[in-house]
This record gives C-alpha cells, sequence and structure tokens, in this order.
C-alpha cells in the first residue's frame, strides 16, 4: 500500500509539473510578438504538448479529468506489480541445486535456511514443502499445492482493479461523447438551423473523451497483458521447482514415501 500511495504521488508531482511547464510555455508565446529561429525550434518541440493540452481543455474538463484519474491510478496499479513481480523472480534453477546439495548431506535445515535467504514465492513454497518431511510425501505435497495458492494470490493481488480501469476509461469517454452529443444538438435547437460550424465543432468535442478514455485503455491494456505473462511465468516456474522438490526429497530418503 506505502509503494502504491508512492507512485501514485510521484505521477502526480510529474503530471503537475508538465502541466505547469505547459502552461508557462503558452503564457510566454502569449506575451511574445517577435519569432525567432531559436524559438521556432522550441515550439516545434513542444507542439505535441500543446497540442495534447488543446485537445484535453477542449474535451471538457469534467470527463477528461476522470479519464486521466484513470489512468494515473491503473499506472500506478501496473508500476507496483512490476516492481513486486521482479522481486518475486527467483533462478530456480540454482536454488533447486543448492537444496539437493544440502539434503544430499542430510542436511534439511541447511536446505530450509537456503530457501528462507532466497527471495521470492517459490523459494517459500519450497520451505513449507521441507517444513512437512517427516510426515510423509502426502503431506508435502499437500502443503506445497495449498501454499502455492495462496502465493498465487498475492501474485495477482491488484490485477482486479488494473481491469477496472481498462473498463471504465472507455466507458467514461463514451459516456462523454453521448453527453457532447447531447449538448451539441441543444446548440443546434438554439440556433434553430443546422449550420456545419455547430455541427462539426460539437461532435469533435464530444469525439475527444472518447480518443483519450481508448487512448488510457490500451496503454493500461498492454501493461495488464505483460503484468499476466509475468505471473504466468513465475506460476510455471513454481510448478516445476515444486515437482523438482518432491522428486530430489525423495532421491535423497528425506521423505517417507507410501508403502
Amino acid at each position: 500500500m506505502r509503494k502504491l500511495l508512492a507512485l501514485f504521488l510521484i505521477l502526480g508531482l510529474c503530471l503537475i509539473t508538465t502541466d505547469y511547464a505547459i502552461a508557462q510555455d503558452n503564457s510566454g508565446e502569449t506575451t511574445t510578438t517577435s519569432t525567432s529561429a531559436g524559438a521556432d525550434d522550441g515550439e516545434t518541440t513542444d507542439f505535441g504538448h500543446q497540442v495534447l493540452k488543446e485537445y484535453f481543455i477542449q474535451g471538457g474538463w469534467g470527463f477528461m479529468s476522470c479519464v486521466l484519474i484513470c489512468l494515473i491510478l491503473g499506472l500506478a496499479f501496473c508500476i507496483e506489480r512490476i516492481i513486486t513481480l521482479n522481486l518475486a523472480t527467483t533462478n530456480t534453477d540454482k536454488l533447486l541445486k543448492n537444496i539437493d546439495n544440502a539434503l544430499k548431506d542430510g542436511d534439511v535445515e541447511q536446505a530450509k535456511e537456503i530457501c528462507k535467504s532466497t527471495q521470492g514465492p517459490t523459494a517459500s513454497i519450497l520451505y513449507e514443502g521441507l517444513k512437512r518431511h517427516n510426515e510423509g510425501i502426502d503431506a508435502v505435497e499437500k502443503a506445497v499445492v495449498s501454499y502455492g495458492a495462496v502465493q498465487m494470490g498475492l501474485l495477482e493481488k491488484g490485477l482486479v482493479w488494473i481491469s477496472l480501469f481498462i473498463a471504465i476509461a472507455p466507458m467514461l469517454g463514451f459516456m462523454g461523447t453521448v453527453i457532447g452529443m447531447i449538448q451539441a444538438f441543444d446548440k443546434i435547437a438554439e440556433v434553430g438551423d443546422i449550420s456545419p460550424s455547430v455541427v462539426a465543432g460539437g461532435i469533435k468535442v464530444a469525439l475527444l473523451t472518447t480518443v483519450f478514455g481508448l487512448i488510457a485503455a490500451i496503454i493500461l491494456q498492454v501493461f495488464y497483458n505483460y503484468i499476466v505473462s509475468k505471473i504466468d511465468g513465475i506460476v510455471n516456474k513454481m510448478e516445476e521447482s515444486s515437482i523438482s522438490l518432491v522428486d530430489i526429497m525423495v532421491e535423497n530418503n528425506i521423505v517417507k514415501t507410501n508403502a
């Protein structure tokens, strides 16, 4: 939770700083009447940011701000998950080799210490299996499976919120578009004439919210798929390591087999 809050604050500060810089650039441009070659280069550099800000304002701060909040919160959850999953990645081959060497000497406690000193869910699962080596192979397998489900739940923590923001962002955009179209028709009713300028302007403003909502959803979807693939890789390693641990324990007569 503290990591998530810190990431959210960092993203918010970055957003505020960028917006402030763009606002300063715009105010500087309105007070300057002369241009030069250097100024033209700066204007070209900031053109994309200025256009993005103009579209954001034209789309209406209400719905556009909601979409932006969804994007910031979703990215905060994504970054937190990516950091956590990278820390949870373990060199399983090296870990199993060290455990095998310890069990060959009959030192179960040393094998436990190796698991405890290794970071990641795979080492935690293997530790739970080693703890029950005196209870038989069934107890070891049951402990590994049960604790594996717990670790998998921890790995998937926060994914439901990312999915929520992926769904909400375009929905907010569509809602802004519908409301914008209603406002456009209200203007047509006020004017009493379907003028191209009134219709085009209203439709443009309405569609901007949909564009920003889709962009936010696409960005979060890419991160979501990466996180899911990362979790699948860790889970596969966990399952392979669990099977290998049981085989190692049986080979070294550390666990009792069923008659």
